[in-house]
């Protein structure tokens, strides 16, 4: 019996390790480019993210939709994603977002306008911080966005999950209200 028990704590103790080290093997990324439910649809169907989350982040304190909504709150809609660093890379996410919003227009995505929709990358990390700033840098070089790239590039803060309707809505309601779409760009191209 006790060595049963012995056995079952070193394979949960092992699991566990197991567990861990996948975990600290992923990365948070966070990008605001317009309402939150199309982009966190983009984000969510890329291999190698594992989990997504709408909310709200860039403002001072925690605020419901309503609040965020009216303006005022320094918050934009955004999407958390957590993703495996060894099956997508954060350039790859930084290439979604600038094909899947237009990053030329400031504090607003379609038919939706305010701060709240503007365009925005909020990095976790000097590397992320890097790898956004260059690649921001080569989106305008490229010249495939005709007008000047208005994406911000800060910190990330806190970080306040949006109410639970708002999570994964383009599933729960397919065909609902999207205005993301990924383009056909080559940022690799010169202008």
């Amino acid at each position: 019996m006790l060595r049963t028990l012995k056995h079952s704590l070193s394979l949960l103790f092992l699991l566990g390790f197991s567990l861990n080290a996948r975990a600290a093997g992923t990365q948070a990324a966070t990008f605001a480019a317009g309402c939150f439910w199309g982009s966190e649809e983009m984000f969510r169907k890329i291999p190698g993210v594992i989990e997504t989350q709408v909310g709200y982040t860039g403002g001072a304190k925690k605020a419901s939709y309503e609040e965020v909504s009216n303006g005022g709150t320094g918050h934009a809609e955004s999407v958390e994603v957590k993703f495996d660093p060894s099956k997508v890379t954060y350039e790859q996410l930084l290439n979604t977002f600038f094909k899947m919003h237009d990053p030329t227009t400031p504090n607003r995505q379609g038919n939706d306008q305010g701060s709240q929709y503007r365009s925005e990358i909020f990095v976790h990390s000097e590397a992320q911080k890097k790898a956004a700033l260059a690649f921001k840098e080569k989106v305008e070089k490229s010249g495939t966005w005709k007008a000047p790239i208005v994406t911000k590039i800060e910190a990330a803060g806190a970080f306040y999950p949006a109410e639970d309707y708002h999570q994964k809505y383009l599933v729960k309601h397919p065909g609902g209200y999207d205005n993301h779409f990924l383009r056909n760009y080559n940022f690799d191209a010169k202008k």
